[in-house]
């Protein structure tokens, strides 16, 4: 098993992340380019285990020690012990293809580039690599220390031996896997992003409010979360870069973003995080 992690981005993923390798006794190595945004991702990650505490997930004297294995790096740089290095940047393909260069420069020749990324081609990813056979798709589903899902994605090039020592990482983690091939939005979001991409429809033409198409949804299909509350949990601006990914991937007119959801986002308005979706927080 992998004994020190490194994990790229201390945002909402990034820092779930960091916080369920921690919580397994790996030795956790994150780096964000933003101090604030490593603050911000640290207290979560405290926050987060406190509340744990609270249901008896974890003990409260566990809590430190569970801590005191995340190391914030200053740099890139300092990844240059990690066995496992887990990408948790912004779902955006020129920034990741970048940070995988620039760490394929930085890892151990026997480390493993993973990529958390929701929906871009792992195969082109790991073509920015020397390492090809060693870089993968590790898709954690949001928040990371309660959801249970890991899906995997091996790129034309992924080794046996990357695919079974992420498979046991999974495992280690207490988490369970789905597999998909490299194709735009893998599984899950193959399948959700065109729900909320048509539920954005629906109400962009009348048809209902928000509250109804939720509604509808939540009652009628027994989901937790209706499809537009979801939408502004996930981020308005990652829903729409994802549905980009499946439209210019596939050329299929079905996989066309909604006009309003454009608009949305083109107005900041993004969805709990910036305190205004398809709902107002």
């Amino acid at each position: 098993m992998f004994k020190t992690v490194g994990v790229a981005g201390i945002g909402q993923m990034g820092g779930g992340i960091a916080h369920v390798f921690a919580q397994n006794g790996c030795r956790v190595i994150a780096y964000d380019p933003s101090q604030a945004q490593a603050a911000r991702g640290l207290a979560t990650i405290a926050q987060n285990l406190e509340r744990q505490a609270k249901k008896g997930i974890v003990f409260d004297a566990g809590i430190d020690e569970i801590l005191a294995r995340i190391t914030v790096a200053s740099s890139l740089d300092e990844f240059g012990a990690c066995e496992l290095i887990v990408e948790a940047a912004t779902e955006n393909e020129p920034l990741k293809l970048e940070l995988f260069r620039t760490l394929d420069g930085i890892a151990p020749e026997h480390a493993i580039l993973a990529s958390n990324t929701s929906s871009i081609s792992i195969t082109r990813i790991a073509a920015a690599t020397a390492r090809p056979d060693r870089v993968i798709g590790m898709h954690f589903m949001n928040p990371v220390p309660v959801m249970t899902l890991v899906e995997v994605i091996r790129g034309i090039a992924t080794s046996e031996e990357t695919f079974h020592a992420v498979a046991e990482a999974v495992a280690f983690l207490g988490k369970e896997m789905a597999t998909s091939k490299d194709y735009p939005g893998f599984i899950v979001n193959r399948i959700l992003i065109p729900m909320i991409n048509e539920a954005a429809f629906a109400l962009y033409e009348g048809i209902a409010s928000a509250e109804d198409i939720d509604r509808g949804m939540k009652l009628g299909t027994n989901q937790p979360m209706g499809p537009l509350q979801l939408a502004d949990f996930i981020g308005l601006d990652t829903v729409l870069a994802i549905g980009n990914v499946l439209y210019d991937g596939f050329k299929d007119p079905k996989y066309r973003p909604c006009p309003l959801l454009v608009q949305m986002v083109d107005a900041g308005y993004l969805g709990r995080k910036s305190g205004r979706g398809f709902y107002r927080y």
